[in-house]
């Protein structure tokens, strides 16, 4: 029976009618009741996705850790011998680098889990947060690094393996948010170092040609230098697209760090209007960027 409804009947005689208001008022809220408990966190969940599904760090974490299979090809010899080591430091420390995202993602799964109605184990994504990571000091890698990603993973241990008892969004916000933006702070600077790997790269690939164009025009060889030329602008194109890649995830990760510690500044109001206005705003970005990553 609907509010309207019950409250169209006239109190029973044997019913005083404070105690009928006070039965109206029941069948409201608990018609009202939602697995949140009468609030609404559809926009936390939709962040929180939108979180997890942003992409882009793991793209580039991977173009880092193969950089040198794409400039072996324009090395000297010597400057081969030092690539070489550059690339056994960025296998070495590769693993460590897309950890922090793993931990990242199933943090926000988490969150999204909490904030809507389904329910389903995410305790096999547990094992592949590795054991731990490792400081490095040329990536700007740090103790404090390495302290959050042991702090997030034990507390996602502890909620998974759990079924997520006694556990609220609120909760969730409040215990993880130093250790994600400590994180998400590691995932930027990393992503700044991919970068500048890449600008290093583009120099040195490109400058080839910025070279030995100019000479060889003077032979007679004109359909190895047409090559050459066709090749210098494939890979000039590749290297303005990458680019943009590097500042659509900065700004990705920019806004999902923004987006957690408005969370925990409205702890006590997370279904408030301000809020969820907020987190419908970084959804939106975070999709819109997350689209332009796929073009």
């Amino acid at each position: 029976m609907s509010f309207r409804r019950f409250l169209a009947f006239p109190a029973p005689r044997f019913l005083p009618q404070f105690v009928f208001m006070l039965l109206a008022a029941s069948l409201l809220l608990g018609g009202c009741t939602t697995p949140t408990g009468n609030v609404s966190l559809a926009e936390v969940r939709q962040f929180a996705d939108a979180s997890a599904r942003l992409g882009g760090y793991g793209e580039l974490s991977r173009r880092y850790r193969d950089t040198y299979e794409r400039e072996q090809p324009y090395l000297s010899p010597a400057a081969d011998r030092i690539a070489r080591e550059n690339d056994a430091r960025r296998h070495a420390v590769y693993d460590d680098f897309v950890s922090i995202q793993k931990s990242m993602v199933l943090y926000m799964q988490t969150l999204s889990l909490l904030a809507g109605e389904d329910r389903y184990d995410l305790s096999t994504k547990l094992d592949d947060l590795g054991t731990g990571l490792k400081a490095n000091t040329e990536s700007g890698l740090q103790q404090r690094h390495i302290a959050a990603y042991t702090g997030l993973t034990r507390l996602l241990t502890r909620v998974i393996a759990s079924g997520y008892q006694n556990r609220s969004v609120a909760t969730m916000v409040r215990d993880g948010d130093a250790d994600v933006q400590v994180l998400l702070e590691a995932m930027i600077t990393l992503t700044r170092l991919y970068a500048k790997t890449n600008e290093n790269e583009k120099k040195t690939v490109l400058g080839i040609f910025d070279v030995e164009i100019p000479f060889s025009a003077k032979n007679q060889d004109r359909m190895l230098v047409t090559l050459a030329k066709v090749h210098y602008l494939n890979k000039s194109t590749e290297y303005k697209l990458v680019d943009k890649r590097y500042d659509v995830a900065l700004q990705g990760l920019s806004k999902v760090a923004l987006g957690h510690q408005k969370m925990r500044e409205h702890l006590n109001d997370l279904s408030g209007p301000e809020l969820r206005k907020l987190l419908a705003a970084y959804g939106r970005d975070l999709m819109n960027l997350r689209d332009s990553l796929s073009d």
